[in-house]
């Protein structure tokens, strides 16, 4: 017989998921965490009542993830990967053959380990590569404690409750605006602007007081009910956010990546924000201040 497991996170609705087989259920140290399939989704997680991931579309949040950052830089060699214990991100991020170490700090091994047992197939063998480095810690102490630069900082967080609230928080963001070398990029997960306004504002706030350049962009991620999601981008380096089309595509060529999502001129559009989102930036009774001090010009394009 099936189960149907809701997912509680919007305060006024409810979805919910049908569990043709529990996997595993378990309440770890820090959240409960259930994996089960489902006929349409394939084999989903979530936690603390929250949908994270499903196999049938992972590709879709995972390559926004890495490859928009990554593919802004000419030659990304270091990169963070804060949560992402199921190894999509480290996945995609691997396959930029110029990265040299990619760092995985993740707080609860119990996610690793059901994941390489549930659904391999999404880390993709990400966490055997010589490349890979797993570090088990709280992602809060590791960034304020590490004395390492990277040259991109990507945040694969759940929702800001539990153990992730800390990930949201400003002194996180400075922590990891100290551990980005000059010009790095700063890319975190920023929840479905359509229901949760608040939470895309707050973090916006927050990059554009530490950056020179931030903007959030969208994905269409089915398994995330409420419209297209959001995530955040920073850098003090202004051109990287008005990357051309034209030599995102030369970097994918030669970088040779296959995606299923990711196109040069998705991450372009990806930027392009509907208006409900612009306004979302503002707090009522202003006038947009922080829409226009984020997606600004570069003052010039990069050349290579």
């Amino acid at each position: 017989m099936s189960r149907w497991i809701e997912e509680t996170f919007h305060p006024h609705w409810r979805v919910r998921l049908e569990a043709s087989k529990v996997l595993h259920e378990v309440k770890t140290q820090h959240q409960h965490l259930v994996i089960f399939e489902n006929e349409t989704w394939g084999t989903v997680l979530m936690l603390d009542g929250v949908c994270q991931l499903t196999t049938s579309d992972e590709f879709v949040y995972h390559e926004m993830m890495a490859h928009v950052p990554l593919m802004t830089l000419a030659a990304p060699g270091r990169v963070l990967v804060v949560g992402g214990g199921d190894g999509g991100v480290l996945r995609e991020v691997l396959k930029h053959p110029t990265v040299a170490k990619a760092t995985l700090c993740e707080i609860d091994r119990a996610v690793i380990d059901l994941s390489l047992k549930h659904y391999p197939e999404i880390a993709g063998g990400a966490f055997d590569d010589p490349r890979a480095d797993v570090v088990i810690a709280d992602g809060l102490k590791y960034v304020a404690d590490t004395r390492e630069k990277f040259d991109a900082i990507i945040v694969d967080s759940s929702e800001p409750i539990g153990p992730s609230a800390s990930l949201h928080t400003r002194e996180f963001f400075t922590d990891c605006k100290r551990a980005l070398k000059k010009g790095g990029v700063l890319v975190t997960q920023n929840g479905l602007p359509f229901l949760f306004p608040a939470h895309l504002r707050a973090t916006s706030e927050i990059f554009a007081a530490l950056f020179r350049a931030t903007s959030p962009y969208l994905c269409t991620q089915p398994c995330y009910f409420g419209g297209p999601f959001a995530l955040n981008w920073a850098s003090d380096e202004e051109a990287l956010l008005k990357v051309p089309e034209t030599m995102l595509a030369r970097r994918l060529t030669k970088r040779r990546i296959s995606a299923k999502y990711y196109t040069p001129s998705v991450h372009r559009a990806a930027f392009a924000l509907p208006h409900y989102v612009s306004a979302a930036l503002a707090r009522p009774g202003q006038r947009g201040s922080l829409a226009k001090r984020v997606g600004r010009a570069p003052r010039k394009a990069p050349s290579h």
